[in-house]
């Protein structure tokens, strides 16, 4: 009986042992499956842009760190090899334009800094079309990641978009295999990778004021590109600028890149930050880009001798220093016209913005014959000339008045300032200068009407 308890007993015992491992080995299933989920749901959120601080700094950190102290201890010994056993000697960097912002020193360093990859890819044979392609694809992603939010990752694949840029040309040249069509092919993919990524900031930016930055970026960037094209057909070469498609890769995709992490510190409870210092990078590129289009721009045009601002820094008779006296003057008397009716009148601004234009008309005209140009052409003609650049000078000031303030709570003196500066250089002063008080045409004029003289006479 004794023994028949034990066994029992025993069997008992391990019945429950048996049930306590079952139940936690459920257990540990149930927890392997929590864990899951929350693993997955994190990622959807990662996926989604819904971030926490943590996640937002962590997911921008962790890269930047491990690349970041890549190309910091790369460029110390680069500096130390530079040191004692001279610059890198790179024919296709050398050949390239360097600016102020992205000097020929950091291009060589890069290119030392990168040889791992570069030899890789040569190395494999892969061709170099397939990376020109490759550049675009990463590009595009790179727009996809920052119209969803992701600034870092979008940042990183920029700048990598960028590199792959780099490598194409050198490829082929090293392969022996560079081509007019793969020089075409890489030019157009180039401006499709740039669209790629500043479209994905115009959607992100949809509702806010960035978007104007960001399309003004845009046209900067195509018009930087298209300026150096035309030079060349025209056989005048155009690398003159702060702002070329190097710089702006490298400042727009750091400034990108290590927007979270400032994020997480000024905004830490912010789920979709604005990212400030990508709103910086992008202001940087849109001013930048178009003083770099104007500046090519001024160069082309005096390499093919007709620079429209030649002389600008003098202040002699006909000077553009003059001119613009003579219009600041008209255009007070203008401006305080359009205040009067206005205000005190009730006068339409559009309206008022027509009237203050003919008073500014007279008072520009009589300052321009008398001071600025000092013109002794005959008068009439001068007037009937002057009279139709007035007259058009007045309805462009006054339709544009009229369309900008279509847009909803814009002040009619911002308007105003706007067109008046916008119309006053590309349509008044030159025709003042080359059509009005032109020597030419008083010239013409004079001779025309001497010879209607001598023919009454005859």
């Amino acid at each position: 009986m004794t023994v028949n308890f034990a066994k029992n007993l025993r069997r008992s015992f391990e019945k429950e042992s048996v049930q306590i491992e079952e139940t936690c080995i459920y257990d540990e299933w149930l927890l392997s499956k929590q864990e899951r989920y929350i693993l997955m749901e994190g990622l959807l959120e990662w996926i989604r842009g819904n971030l926490s601080t943590n996640g937002r700094l962590w997911s921008s950190l962790l890269p930047a760190i491990v690349l970041v102290s890549y190309f910091v201890i790369g460029m110390i010994v680069y500096a130390i090899r530079t040191k004692f056993r001279g610059q890198l000697q790179d024919h296709d960097m050398e050949s390239k334009a360097s600016s102020v912002l992205l000097g020929k020193w950091i291009h060589l360093y890069f290119i030392w800094v990168t040889k791992p990859l570069w030899f890789l890819l040569l190395r494999c044979k892969i061709p170099a079309a397939a990376v020109t392609t490759l550049s675009l694809l990463v590009a595009i992603g790179s727009g996809i990641s920052i119209a969803a939010g992701h600034f870092a990752l979008g940042g990183w694949l920029y700048l990598f978009s960028g590199m792959l840029d780099i490598f194409d040309g050198r490829l082929a040249r090293a392969q022996g295999t560079p081509t007019p069509g793969g020089a075409a092919l890489d030019s157009v993919l180039d401006r499709y990778s740039d669209g790629a990524v500043l479209i994905g900031f115009a959607w992100f930016y949809r509702d806010s004021w960035v978007l104007l930055a960001v399309l003004t970026a845009m046209l900067g960037s195509m018009m930087v590109s298209y300026v150096r094209a035309r030079g060349e057909g025209l056989g005048v070469d155009v690398k003159v600028g702060l702002m070329q498609r190097a710089e702006r890769i490298v400042y727009l995709g750091v400034a990108t890149t290590f927007s979270p992490i400032l994020e997480a510190v000024l905004a830490p409870n912010d789920p979709q930050p604005i990212h400030r210092l990508a709103v910086a990078g992008i202001v940087l590129l849109a001013v930048s880009t178009q003083l770099t289009a104007l500046r090519r721009f001024m160069y082309l045009l005096t390499a093919l001798g007709n620079n429209p601002l030649g002389g600008m820094l003098q202040t002699g008779h006909g000077s553009f220093f003059r001119n613009q006296v003579a219009a600041l003057v008209a255009t007070a008397a203008d401006f305080l016209l359009v205040l009067a009716l206005v205000a005190n009148a009730g006068v339409f601004p559009w309206f008022a913005t027509i009237v203050g234009c003919g008073l500014g008309a007279v008072v520009n005209f009589s300052i321009n014959r008398i001071w600025a140009f000092k013109s002794a052409g005959s008068l009439l003609p001068q007037i009937s000339r002057y009279s139709f650049v007035s007259l058009t000078s007045a309805l462009l000031n006054g339709g544009g008045v009229a369309i900008i303030l279509l847009l909803p709570s814009l002040d009619y003196r911002l308007a105003w300032i706007v067109v008046r500066v916008m119309v006053a250089l590309v349509w008044n002063y030159p025709l003042q200068r080359d059509y009005v008080f032109s020597t030419i045409h008083s010239s013409s004029a004079d001779r025309g009407l001497h010879g209607a003289h001598s023919a009454k006479r005859a």
